[in-house]
């Protein structure tokens, strides 16, 4: 379903970015266009800008973001206001930014060059396991790591479990489970933070399906379909897995796998059946 919006259009604010000294140091003239998809349901019905987002807030914020931060590229200083919008009000949900540089300078007659981005909050399923070590503490260092990432919020978190391991592989038994992540990180960035945490649990990848410190996997994305040589969302097999699907089922039992259409709860006791 298409959301409300909040438009602020041509907010004109002089700022300093740019590739070549002159623009850095001289300065110029950006014109930022800023379209806030929100529900605004609520603020119209009872006519209260508490349940909205304050326009005149988000402008003054855009301008204090242009000035106070030089970029020599308007792609980064469009990627830095979407990112900050975003951060600063959680009823906004998704943002569009165009930064318009009338004054570009290269020796051409134009109206204006712009970048256009738009960015959203984005909801993210990641299982985890471990089966070495203090298995706790490494889960729950993890789990305390992403709550500390930037663009990344942990909404639940299942209960642990102990599970006996998959794939053949003789080892201990493991822990594991699930949470829910709303997160502005691209699926490839989320990826890179969920590597960067098992190496800092002492990760290493030396036998497939081998015992580990720490393993954290994208179960969903949205409803993303993506399938790559380093990344496949849904997660590969996860219906087939009870050490997923008990803490999914748990923590979100009418969530529908976008490929197979059923829900968590549905798929989990469909697979305690066989």
């Amino acid at each position: 379903m298409e959301m409300d919006q909040i438009k602020i259009k041509d907010l004109e604010i002089f700022a300093h970015h740019g590739v070549y000294a002159e623009e850095t140091t001289l300065g110029q003239k950006f014109l930022v266009t800023a379209v806030l998809h929100l529900d605004a349901r609520k603020a119209g019905r009872e006519d209260d800008l508490t349940c909205s987002v304050n326009y005149g807030t988000i402008a003054h914020l855009i301008k204090k973001e242009m000035q106070e931060h030089t970029f020599l590229l308007i792609e980064a200083a469009a990627e830095h206001l979407a990112e900050h919008i975003l951060l600063f009000d959680e009823k906004i949900e998704a943002v569009e930014i165009e930064v318009k540089k009338p004054w570009a300078p290269i020796g051409l007659p134009l109206d204006t060059v712009s970048v256009s981005v738009k960015r959203s909050w984005h909801e993210a399923y990641i299982a985890f396991g471990s089966n070495m070590g203090d298995k706790e503490a490494y889960i729950k260092k993890a789990i305390e790591g992403l709550k500390a990432t930037p663009g990344c919020k942990v909404e639940k978190i299942s209960e642990l479990i102990v599970t006996e391991p998959y794939g053949g592989v003789e080892q201990d038994v493991f822990l594991n489970g699930a949470l829910k992540l709303r997160t502005l990180l691209m699926p490839k960035e989320l990826l890179g933070r969920l590597h960067e945490l098992e190496q800092e649990a002492g990760r290493e990848r030396k036998v497939h399906w081998g015992p580990r410190t720490l393993d954290l996997d994208i179960l969903l994305y949205d409803k993303l379909l993506l399938e790559e040589d380093d990344l496949c969302i849904p997660h590969v097999d996860m219906q087939n897995r009870e050490f997923v699907l008990k803490p999914m089922a748990e923590i979100e039992p009418y969530k529908r796998h976008p490929v197979y259409g059923k829900t968590m709860k549905e798929m989990y006791e469909d697979l305690n059946r066989e």
